[in-house]
């Protein structure tokens, strides 16, 4: 419905003119602007864009003219020709303004009246973020990309703003080495990052599973690396787009060749370049990744000669290039030589995370290398591997950025580390008392590929970018944030932007407003779901509410969502069928007085489809409670050491020690790694009722209460909170809990309400053994 109403509003407008015209916003709306800016005071009237509205651009404001061409391709999308430019005018103009007053390389200013509008700003970074400002403030219809016979007009609210960012890297990441996208696509996600205030784009070009840039001096690269049969990411994305259409492999990177199906693909630098200046024009700068020395498996298949004399996987990660022969870094040097010479970016990413160094530590040629050298471990090595590449880099005028792992056995100052292992929280403090800028991007709540829930977008607006512990120099060092999206199971570009949008919204307001609000955002994001739906973008619907993945009753009880949008319709199936546009519509309270499971869904008017929630209704009587005649505060945790895929792997092992907790977290004695634990106990339940219990595990757990299973969050995967329902009688009832954790992120959380209360966390006084 959105989709043909604009464009039949813009007739109106013609035929009607200026009377009728398109309004972006109305008096009793705040602006919906995201990010929000630093001050924005409104002002009495607007602004109307007619066909004889002209663009001012005064002798010193040249250096716009690409910011210019920019406004204009936004105001072709109503249809209109472009508006025609002079020097001087004061009066129904869009004038642009250099001022070398502004403090800021990317600060601007708007001023709106009904005579004309004024963007102001000192460099051209600056103005296209006014650009960009002044597209929300227009009406979603251009985003239409329609075209039609003659001009027409666009009102604008009156209005006075000053901005500038907050910080000066706010990033996005794209993975494009698991699974691959066309030029096209990283078009419109450029067009995304700009719309929303971005100015870096990190691409991760190169790792295991693919090497994705030509590279001249190696055709093999991409010749072989660029594509591969099947792995098992493919073989679980495929068995997912059975019920999702979204994990479908994208067919046009499936290829027939010698007899085999091969998925992949590569940008020719060709491509890249055209990439590249798509980017810059948007004042957004592409930052490349190739991975080395770990994640090279692709490039290591093409060109043997690389490793220490072994292949394939080792005990964790994949076999990396041999720092210890001369024949790698001529390798490296010749790779990057064409990488630089390619990128504008004065940052080159090296990657240096994850590296398998056993066949390092088997060498004899490694063994001789750290003797010669005085490395006393192979952590050290693989220092030495990035030191010598920082220095390549340097002698070209380039930066070095590693993920932090490159702090492990010391780095040279001159680095850029991004943090992503909120594991090892001290890594932003060691990065910045050794003197390096640091890029903050968190697995947690950074990584965008991790599964989102209903708290997955407010843990991004509330991240800090500056972590606590930093004085005010040390946080000087602090470049900024980005997210990051990897996409091992991400396959499709509709499924990339159920991942990144809108958590890609809220970030936008983390790096540049200063001041931020979230019920504000929320708010404002509404009306940004329109913009996206005009663009094309499949992103995920806001989570409805109002019940649990278990619901308890004892007599009856009512289903009735909660939606965030008004416009969207629920629809629920009872069968274990998918619910589609055509299932039973939900639009009322539903009695229910027996066991069931359903399946809801929302939908909007445009057909999107929302997350399908399994929804579980199980009537109960309230649980005896157990007799039991002495108790200690606290929880058993019996420990076991391992890895185990689900919690049902603890049954099969040996507990590796029993421990006495008073809380319900993991104790500091297990340390890192990879475990399980299963807490053990009782819950001192203070009255009789339902209750209600949210866990969030990173990566499994299971809750089961009075020997019910509660809340099923099990498997390895990101922070997910799932929840359930379990009747008790006031008294101790039986409590276990198993957690697993896969080896990096360390997340437990429980939380429980009653009778629709705030969730809480379980006190520990009711917490017995």
């Amino acid at each position: 419905m959105l989709k043909r109403f604009f464009p039949l509003l813009l007739w109106v407008v013609l035929l009607t003119g200026p009377v009728e015209a398109l309004r972006a916003q109305t008096p009793e709306k705040p602006f919906d602007l995201i990010p929000y800016p630093s001050s924005v005071v409104a002002q009495p009237g607007s602004f109307t864009i007619t066909a004889q509205t002209k663009v001012v651009v005064p002798k010193e404001s040249k250096l716009f003219k690409n910011e210019v061409a920019q406004l204009q391709a936004l105001l072709a999308g109503t249809g209109a020709k472009p508006l025609k430019e002079a020097k001087k005018g004061t009066s129904n103009v869009i004038l642009f303004q250099y001022d070398k007053s502004l403090t800021a390389d990317e600060g601007y200013q708007i001023a709106i009246s009904p005579q004309q509008v004024k963007l102001t700003a000192k460099t051209p970074a600056g103005m296209f973020r006014a650009v960009q400002t002044l597209r929300q403030l227009l009406p979603v219809a251009i985003e239409q990309r329609k075209t039609s016979a003659g001009a027409q007009a666009l009102v604008l609210p009156a209005v006075q703003i000053t901005d500038e960012p907050a910080f000066g890297w706010r990033g996005m990441h794209l993975d494009v080495s698991r699974h691959f996208f066309t030029t096209d696509y990283l078009r419109k996600f450029i067009d995304l990052m700009a719309l929303y205030k971005f100015n870096k784009l990190h691409l991760h070009l190169t790792d295991d599973q693919g090497w994705r840039i030509e590279i001249k001096k190696y055709p093999k690269l991409t010749e072989e690396g660029a594509w591969r049969t099947f792995n098992n990411h493919d073989s679980a994305v495929i068995k997912m787009s059975r019920d999702n259409p979204d994990f479908a492999l994208d067919k046009r990177h499936i290829v027939q060749k010698n007899g085999q199906t091969l998925y992949g693909g590569f940008y020719t630098q060709a491509e890249m370049r055209d990439i590249i200046a798509y980017a810059s024009a948007r004042h957004i700068e592409i930052i490349p990744e190739v991975d080395m020395p770990g994640h090279m498996k692709a490039a290591i298949d093409a060109y043997p000669f690389l490793t220490c004399g072994e292949a394939g996987w080792g005990e964790t990660f994949s076999v990396p290039i041999c720092p210890c022969e001369e024949s790698t870094y001529t390798f490296a040097e010749n790779v990057f030589q064409e990488i630089i010479d390619l990128f504008p970016s004065q940052y080159i990413h090296l990657g240096a995370d994850e590296v398998e160094k056993t066949t390092w530590a088997k060498s004899p040629g490694c063994q001789e290398l750290m003797k010669r050298e005085g490395l006393k471990n192979v952590e050290e090595l693989q220092s030495y591997f990035v030191h010598r590449m920082q220095r390549f880099f340097e002698s070209k005028g380039k930066k070095l950025i590693g993920w932090d792992e490159v702090l492990d056995g010391g780095i040279d100052s001159k680095a850029v580390v991004m943090f992503w292992r909120t594991w090892v929280p001290k890594a932003p403090l060691m990065a910045a008392k050794n003197g390096n800028q640091v890029v903050m991007t968190p697995n947690s709540p950074l990584y965008f590929d991790a599964l989102p829930d209903k708290n997955s977008l407010r843990n991004v607006y509330q991240f800090e970018v500056v972590p606590k512990g930093l004085n005010a120099n040390e946080a000087k060092s602090i470049l900024g944030a980005q997210a990051n999206i990897w996409t091992e199971y991400i396959p499709s570009e509709a499924r990339a932007e159920y991942m990144y949008m809108p958590r890609m919204t809220a970030l936008a307001e983390v790096v540049w407003s200063k001041d931020r609000n979230y019920t504000s955002y929320l708010n404002r994001m509404k009306s940004h779901y329109k913009r996206l739906d005009a663009l094309n973008v499949r992103y995920r619907l806001p989570d409805l509410e109002g019940f649990l993945d278990v619901n308890v009753f004892t007599d009856k009880a009512t289903l009735h969502p909660q939606k965030q949008l008004e416009d969207l319709q629920v629809r629920y199936t009872t069968d274990g069928s998918q619910p589609s546009a055509t299932s039973p519509l939900l639009d009322k309270p539903l009695q229910i007085t027996q066991t069931t499971a359903l399946k809801l869904a929302a939908f909007t008017p445009a057909g999107l489809k929302g997350d399908t929630y399994g929804v579980r209704y199980e009537k109960q009587t309230l649980a005896v409670p157990a007799k039991v005649s002495k108790t200690a505060s606290g929880l058993t945790a019996v420990y076991y050491k391992g890895n185990f895929k689900t919690t049902n792997g603890m049954k099969k092992a040996t507990p590796t020690e029993t421990l006495e907790v008073e809380k319900l977290q993991v104790p500091r004695k297990v340390g890192s790694g990879s475990f399980g634990i299963q807490f053990k106990g009782y819950l001192d339940v203070p009255e009789s009722g339902v209750y209600s219990f949210f866990l969030t595990c990173d990566d499994g757990g299971v809750l089961r209460i009075a020997d019910r299973l509660v809340v099923d969050n099990d498997g390895l995967h990101a922070p997910l909170e799932k929840s359930g329902q379990v009747a008790l009688e006031k008294g101790l009832q039986p409590f276990q809990l198993d957690f697993i954790e896969g080896g990096g992120g360390y997340t437990l959380k429980l939380l429980y309400s009653k009778d629709g209360s705030q969730p809480q966390e379980v006190p520990q006084t009711w917490l017995k053994r």
